[in-house]
C-alpha cells in the first residue's frame, strides 16, 4: 500500500531539510545528562511495567503451542534460548537509551550509528512493518481463544470474523479515545501477570516431570528453531527506550529496568512452558496448540482455569493490539515527518495520527486474515531478530561513546544473526512459504527505501555519521 503513495516533487527539498534536522542526529556524544530531572514522571518500576507489558501481550498465548509442537519436552529450554538473546539485546538497548534518550528509540539508535542511508532507512521501515505482523499475531491469538467460547471446532468464517473484530475494535478505540486504554495499561499488565501466576502456582503439583525428560526432547536444531519461532514473544522490551526521556535517573534506572523486565519475563515464560509441557499430553498438543495455555490450566483448576486463561488471553491481546496500533501509528508519523514514509502519514487530527492508525489497521487486517499463524510467528520473529541484530551492531559501533562492552554487543549481534539463519534454514525445509513472505518484507523495505529515499531525501548523497 505504501508503494501507491508518491510524494509530490515540490515537497522534496523541504523534507530533505527536515530529515537533516533529526534531533537524535544532532551529535554523537552521549546526551543522557542533557535532560533535566524536572518533568520526568517514570520511575524504575514504571519503566519495568512498560517492558513487561510490552512483552507479556499476545505473544505467549499465540506461540506457546507452536514451540511445544516443535521442541516437545524441551519447550522451557527453547524459551530460555530466546531469552538469552533478548537479555543480550536488552543490554545494548540500555546503553544506547542512556546515551541517546529519544522517543525515536530503535529508529534513533540505528540512525545514530549508521547515518541516513539505504541500510538505516530500510531497517526503519522494516521495524514499522514488523509491528504490523505483531498486531496480526495478537489478532490471531485473540480469535483462537475467543473461538473456544463458541465451541472448540468453530468454522472458518467465525475465525476470520473474530480476527477482524480484534483489530477493528481497538482501531475504533484509538479513533475515539486512545487514552482510555493507555491510562489503564498498568492495571491490565498486573491482571495478566497475576492470572498467569495463579495458573503456575496451582498447576505446579499437576506437572508430570517425566514429560520434561530429555527423552521427550526434540533434536537440538529443533529446540533452537522453536526458541527462534517464539522470539516474537520477547518483542516489547524495546518500548522502554521510547520512554527514556521521561525516566528519572536514567543512567541508573534504564539499565535496571531493561534487565529486570527481560529477566522476569524469561522466568515467567520458562515456568509457563514447564506447566504446559507437564500437564498437556503430547498427543493432544497439535489439536489444541492455538489455545494450549488454557488447556494447561484445566488439570488443576478445571473449566474455571480454562476460562480464566482464555479471558486473560482476550484481555492481553486486545490491550496489546490497542497499544501496538497506536504506537505503530505514532512511529509511522515520526518516520513520515522525517521522510521514511510518504507525507500522507505526516497528518494529525486532534493529536491523533489518523492516516497512520487507519493504514496500520488496514494492513494488519490483510496480514491476519491471509497469512497462517505459524507464518505470522516466523515472520515476526525473523523481523525482530534482524532489527535487533542491527541494534547490537549499532551498540558495538558506538561502544566508546555509550561506554558499552563492545565484545558483549558483538556477541549479541552474532547470536541474533545466527538465530535468524537457523530460523530461516529450518523454516525453508518445513514451510518455504513463510521464508518467501519474510523475504518479501525485506525486499519491499529495501526497494521502497531505494526509490523513495533517493527521490525525497537523497540519502546516497549524504555522508555517514
Amino acid at each position: 500500500m505504501c508503494l501507491l503513495w508518491a510524494a509530490a516533487p515540490s515537497v522534496g527539498a523541504s523534507r530533505r531539510a527536515r530529515w537533516r534536522r533529526r534531533p537524535w542526529q544532532a551529535e554523537l556524544m552521549p546526551a543522557a545528562n542533557s535532560h533535566s530531572e524536572n518533568g520526568r514522571a517514570i520511575g524504575l518500576w514504571g519503566a519495568v511495567s512498560i517492558g513487561v507489558g510490552g512483552m507479556v501481550g499476545g505473544g505467549i498465548f499465540a506461540v506457546l503451542g507452536e514451540a511445544m509442537a516443535l521442541s516437545h519436552g524441551a519447550t522451557p529450554a527453547a524459551f530460555l534460548v530466546g531469552g538469552v538473546i533478548a537479555l543480550l539485546t536488552a543490554v545494548a538497548y540500555a546503553k544506547l537509551s542512556v546515551a541517546y534518550p529519544s522517543q525515536g528509540g530503535t529508529v534513533a539508535f540505528i540512525d545514530a550509528a549508521f547515518g541516513s542511508n539505504l541500510l538505516s532507512g530500510s531497517l526503519n521501515l522494516m521495524l514499522w512493518l514488523s509491528y504490523l505482523v505483531t498486531i496480526a499475531l495478537y489478532a490471531t491469538a485473540f480469535a483462537s481463544y475467543a473461538g473456544t467460547f463458541f465451541g472448540r471446532h468453530h468454522g472458518v468464517l467465525l475465525e476470520h470474523g473474530l480476527i477482524s473484530f480484534a483489530i477493528i475494535l481497538p482501531t475504533v478505540v484509538n479513533l475515539v479515545s486512545a487514552a482510555l486504554v493507555s491510562r489503564s495499561e498498568t492495571l491490565v499488565v498486573a491482571i495478566k501477570v497475576v492470572l498467569l501466576a495463579i495458573v503456575i502456582v496451582f498447576s505446579a503439583s499437576h506437572v508430570s516431570v517425566a514429560r520434561l525428560a530429555p527423552g521427550h526432547w526434540g533434536d537440538p536444531l529443533s529446540v533452537i528453531s522453536a526458541g527462534m519461532i517464539i522470539f516474537v514473544a520477547y518483542e516489547g522490551f524495546e518500548l522502554i527506550a521510547n520512554s527514556a526521556e521521561d525516566i528519572r535517573q536514567p543512567a541508573r534506572n534504564l539499565p535496571r529496568a531493561f534487565l529486570i523486565a527481560v529477566a522476569s519475563v524469561v522466568l515467567l515464560y520458562v515456568l509457563i512452558a514447564v506447566i504446559a509441557v507437564g500437564t498437556v499430553p503430547e498427543a493432544q498438543v497439535m489439536a489444541v496448540r492455538d489455545y494450549v495455555l488454557a488447556v494447561a490450566a484445566e488439570p488443576a483448576l478445571g473449566r474455571v482455569g480454562f476460562v480464566l486463561v482464555a479471558l486473560a488471553a482476550l484481555l492481553a491481546t486486545l490491550s496489546a493490539i490497542n497499544a501496538t496500533l497506536y504506537g505503530n501509528a505514532r512511529l509511522g508519523y515520526v518516520l513520515a515527518r522525517d521522510g521514511v514514509l510518504p507525507s500522507r502519514f505526516d497528518v494529525e487530527r486532534h493529536g491523533l495520527p489518523l492516516t497512520g492508525v487507519l493504514a496500520t489497521a488496514a494492513l494488519s487486517l490483510v496480514l491476519a486474515n491471509v497469512i497462517d499463524l505459524t507464518d505470522i510467528a516466523i515472520i515476526g520473529s525473523a523481523s525482530f531478530l534482524l532489527v535487533f541484530a542491527l541494534v547490537n551492531a549499532a551498540a558495538c559501533r558506538l561502544a566508546e561513546p555509550i561506554q558499552g562492552p563492545r565484545w558483549l554487543h558483538a556477541l549479541g549481534g552474532v547470536l541474533c544473526v545466527a538465530a535468524l539463519v537457523v530460523l530461516i534454514g529450518h523454516t525453508w525445509r518445513s514451510n518455504p512459504a513463510g521464508v518467501a513472505v519474510f523475504a518479501g518484507f525485506v525486499l519491499i523495505s529495501a526497494l521502497f527505501e531505494f526509490v523513495y529515499g533517493r527521490s525525497v531525501r537523497g540519502h546516497f548523497l549524504k555522508r555517514r555519521y
